[in-house]
């Protein structure tokens, strides 16, 4: 919310001498956050000048400019620059006239841009500053030529400072407005709030006699017709409707009122819609305007009916939907409330008499209608925060007194109309103590009582405490909890104590948080990087990554996503991991060891997910509707995945490159294996991307918990990476279910280790990790590791058989081995091999 200095202070007593940065501090001890000031980005000297006379010189490029004799200065007087009183200038405008008092520039000077100022030759003159435009001045986007003082209705003498008359030498500052605070949208709400943090006199522009504000409750009729309100509530509980006639809409907007709309980020758009926008600002209530005599009978507010489309002010056609409220007249809608109004019935140069629309709507409804159609805006802002109920009678007056003064109408008091229910605030009980127990802080029953009076409550005194009925501009507050943090607030949240709470005993993490934070931390530590993704993705993705060689998993869509080109639950983080990679091959990072952790969604074949039920959002679910949402969630597992390619060492001196592969892989899933508490076994397999003999599936016993694999160089090509890239991904939350209750490290022994080496013979399609459980089951206790370390097939084999070379190591906890013991034991692993699988050593 950007708020003019001089705005501000016309209900609030900010000191003269208090800067912009003041006025944030004092903000932000009632909890606002700051965000900047906004100031013209101009500086002098621009001066009041007067044009004496002006020639006009044809150019050989067909454009005509005039040669200006204008008074920069009074007679006998130098001017702010320091020269003569009389300036030649060159202007290429031809909108105004001998004697027309304009704002000129004189040399020195600085023009948004930055523009510096200066005297130049051009067009065979010398031009000693610049007429200036409303647009080169800031104060508008239209370039409507020379910014005449008396279409402003101004007058000022020669060589008065145009900076101050123009209203150019304030500055706004801007805060960041919660969406519970949405009072705060306002130049009344702020200047509250300033005179809460500092104690500041609060002068109320709320606040009218009852007697200007009344009108006719006939004679424009005003309907709702809201037969299916929206939970319980009808779309509109209030609606006012002001008649302004003979309004000129061509007579300029004052230069103060467009000065303060464009520092509050608002642009001109001509005195009418000035006028409903200014008020809006200053008072919170959005208003808008209709051009009497293009409505048809009176005004109807409803809801839309099936296929009923809207030209809204934007020239875009809309197709509304059942819930969408709609302002109507005669002819059918003429404006999506709360949000838009229609082009049918906007307010033009040809207007003469205005309609005032000042009204308070559902603010789910208009909050709902301006995200379906994308069309935020400063009225659906306020509106979807909720605004003052008491406020649309003195909005609605105030707009139509503006239009009586600028645009030279009249206020119609004969006809008008309104509509309104009676406002009920539920009172909210505080018991005595409340407040201390939950803020930490000692307050006294004064301080308490203080703090809440001062925001505009209501206080009862009751036997248990207080009764209170909040403030009609704060629809937030709307129970104890929130009536505490309105007093930590007032009284400065520096008085709270910051004292960490002692933790009970026995808490902490999960098991199953300890082990993921092991295997995260184990992966960093191995030199992988771990690099989140989003949780959405393609249905071809999920298709190509997420499913097994002949099976296929359906994709869960969102009804509402994030990203239209990724609008599927993912069900695999290989594809995050490919993004990455290819965003930082993309910047010249091409050796990439990267590494997720993070939550996919596995639907089960023959269930349908999701629901067509959408629960309101203003009413918490009871608890069989949240049990219909979450079982409309597919089952959600944590898996890990990693992705290598590149070099995994680069090349130096007497050491060769050495490209990423399977093997980097598998001592990653080694890692991961050893933090979780549990054994990896891998065997052949076959995924869709994955190539066909570099693939393998990843099993903690006879459970399968992921696989391994290098990506088909087709599928690496179109994901537009380079290089051999490998992939790994297993279920986490299996992987931990399947460890130990506790890790526990062995002991180690002091004595030393019998090393052998064993070559076994076995069918080409025994996997190798089957015939390694064989020898680990047979050479029992005293083996201490055993790892592959050939595989041979070709000659001196029998066709359709392998070699498998593997080295033991044997080591007992109370003796040094002999060799015959280590022979007996590795003998004993090779009877079960050749039991199970036929295998023979190698001779």
């Amino acid at each position: 919310m950007r708020v003019p200095l001089s705005w501000l202070r016309e209900f609030v007593d900010v000191p003269a001498d208090a800067s912009p940065e003041d006025v944030l501090a004092a903000l932000v001890r009632v909890g606002f956050e700051e965000e900047d000031v906004h100031r013209f980005e101009l500086q002098g000297p621009i001066v009041v000048g007067e044009v004496l006379e002006f020639v006009e010189e044809p150019q050989s490029n067909g454009k005509t400019i005039r040669w200006c004799q204008v008074r920069v200065a009074p007679d006998g007087q130098l001017a702010a620059d320091g020269g003569p009183a009389i300036h030649g200038i060159v202007c290429g405008a031809s909108n105004f006239f001998v004697g027309d008092k304009v704002p000129v520039t004189l040399p020195g000077a600085v023009l948004p841009g930055p523009f510096p100022i200066a005297a130049r030759k051009t067009y065979g003159h010398v031009s000693d500053g610049m007429i200036a435009s409303a647009k080169e001045l800031g104060l508008g986007d239209e370039h409507n030529g020379i910014l005449r003082l008396v279409e402003l209705g101004l007058d000022a003498p020669v060589g008065t400072d145009a900076i101050a008359l123009l209203g150019l030498d304030d500055v706004a500052i801007d805060i960041n407005v919660t969406p519970d605070r949405g009072y705060a949208l306002s130049v009344r709400g702020v200047a509250r709030e300033y005179s809460h943090a500092t104690g500041a006199a609060f002068r109320d522009p709320g606040l009218r006699e009852w007697d200007e504000l009344q009108q006719p409750m006939s004679g424009f009729a005003v309907a709702v017709d809201d037969v299916a309100p929206i939970r319980g509530r009808a779309g509109a509980s209030e609606f006012v409707a002001r008649v302004v006639r003979d309004v000129d809409p061509t007579k300029p907007t004052p230069a103060w009122m467009v000065a303060r709309l464009t520092l509050a980020g608002i642009r001109s758009l001509g005195v009418l819609i000035d006028i409903t926008n200014y008020v809006m600002v200053e008072l919170g209530q959005p208003l808008h305007g209709y051009d009497l005599d293009k409505l048809t009978g009176g005004i109807t507010v409803r809801r839309a009916t099936p296929g009923e489309t809207l030209e809204t002010l934007d020239g875009k056609v809309r197709a509304l939907d059942p819930e969408d409220l709609l302002i109507t007249d005669g002819s059918g809608p003429i404006g999506l409330a709360g949000v838009m109004g229609g082009l049918a019935t906007e307010m033009t140069d040809s207007t003469r008499n205005v309609l005032i629309e000042a009204a308070t709507f559902d603010t789910v409804t208009i909050a709902r209608s301006a995200r379906r159609h994308k069309l935020p805006s400063e009225a659906s802002r306020r509106f979807e925060r909720g605004v003052d109920p008491h406020i649309p009678f003195v909005a609605a007056r105030r707009v139509a007194d503006l239009m009586a003064e600028y645009a030279g109408g009249t206020v119609d008091t004969s006809v008008g109309g309104a509509l309104f229910s009676e406002t009920f605030i539920a009172g909210i009980t505080l018991p005595v103590g409340f407040v201390e127990g939950i803020i930490g802080v000692d307050y006294t029953s004064e301080e308490i009582v203080g703090a809440l009076e001062m925001i505009g409550c209501e206080v009862i005194p009751d036997p248990a405490g207080w009764n209170l009925i909040p403030p009609s501009w704060r629809p937030d507050l709307t129970d104890k909890w929130t009536l505490a943090e309105e007093v930590a607030r007032i009284h400065g949240l520096d008085r709270i104590p910051s004292i960490l709470p002692t933790p009970p005993s026995g808490r902490g993490l999960t098991a199953a948080q300890q082990g993921r934070r092991r295997v995260s931390n184990a992966l960093a530590a191995a030199g992988f990087v771990e690099t989140p993704s989003f949780g959405f993705t393609t249905e071809e993705a999920n298709d190509l990554h997420g499913s097994v060689s002949g099976v296929h998993l359906p994709s869960i869509r969102l009804a509402n996503p994030l990203d239209g080109q990724s609008p599927f639950l993912r069900r695999t983080l290989i594809p995050g991991l490919i993004q990455v990679a290819h965003r930082n091959q993309s910047r010249g990072l091409t050796d990439l060891a990267l590494f997720e952790t993070g939550v996919v969604f596995l639907p089960k074949p023959g269930v349908t997910y999701g629901t067509s039920y959408v629960p309101p959002l203003a009413v918490r679910p009871d608890a069989s509707t949240l049990a219909e949402l979450d079982a409309s969630i597919p089952p959600q597992h944590r898996f890990v995945a990693l992705l290598l390619v590149g070099l995994t060492v680069a090349k130096q001196p007497g050491q060769a490159a050495v490209a990423a592969d399977i093997a980097d892989a598998l001592d990653a899933v080694r890692t991961i294996a050893a933090a979780a508490g549990v054994t990896i076994d891998v065997a052949q397999g076959q995924r869709v991307a994955l190539h066909p003999g570099r693939t393998g599936v990843l099993s903690v016993g006879s459970v399968e918990v992921g696989y391994v694999g290098e990506l088909l160089p087709a599928v690496a090509e179109a994901s537009d990476l380079h290089g051999r890239v490998i992939v790994a991904e297993l279920d986490l939350d299996l992987v931990l279910s399947l460890a130990s209750e506790k890790v526990v490290a062995g002991s180690l022994s002091g004595y030393p280790a019998a090393t052998q080496d064993v070559s076994l013979v076995v069918g080409a399609d025994v996997p190798a990790s089957e015939v390694r459980s064989a020898l680990v089951v047979g050479a029992g206790a005293l083996l201490e590791s055993l790892r592959l370390v050939d595989d041979y097939r070709g000659h001196g084999l029998a066709e359709g058989t392998k070699s498998l070379t593997f080295a033991l190591r044997f080591r007992a906890p109370d003796r040094t081995l002999t060799a015959a013991e280590a022979t007996e034991a590795k003998l004993a692993g090779v009877a079960v091999a050749a039991e199970r699988f036929g295998a023979t050593i190698r001779d």
